[in-house]
């Protein structure tokens, strides 16, 4: 009868050791998964970053020979376009900044 239970503790040893590794492997499983889903989405993001950056350097382009024929309300219209973009990115700049550096009573 001892060696029986000896054995049940044994198997039961084993069981519980081979639990914990299965319940690892799964933990690496989620972790390479969830690390594949953000290289999906760093990806997309770049490619959308990509695209972006091409329409604007097009726009631009598009702008500058515009400018250079000499239309008048083209120039101000250019102007106006880079007056924006600067008072734009100041503003969203200021407010994405303006929490860091004080400090908190």
């Amino acid at each position: 009868m001892s060696d029986a239970y000896e054995r049940e503790q044994q198997n039961n040893s084993r069981l519980s050791e081979l639990s914990s590794k299965v319940s690892a492997l799964r933990g690496v499983t989620v972790d390479i998964y969830d690390n594949a889903r953000s290289q999906d989405v760093i990806d997309n993001s770049n490619e959308i970053f990509s695209s972006m950056s091409t329409s604007i350097k097009g726009s631009a382009g598009r702008l500058g020979r515009m400018a250079q024929q000499g239309n008048k309300v083209a120039i101000l219209k250019l102007a106006g376009i880079i007056i924006v973009t600067v008072v734009v990115l100041y503003w969203v700049l200021g407010w994405l900044f303006a929490g860091r550096g004080k400090a908190s009573p």
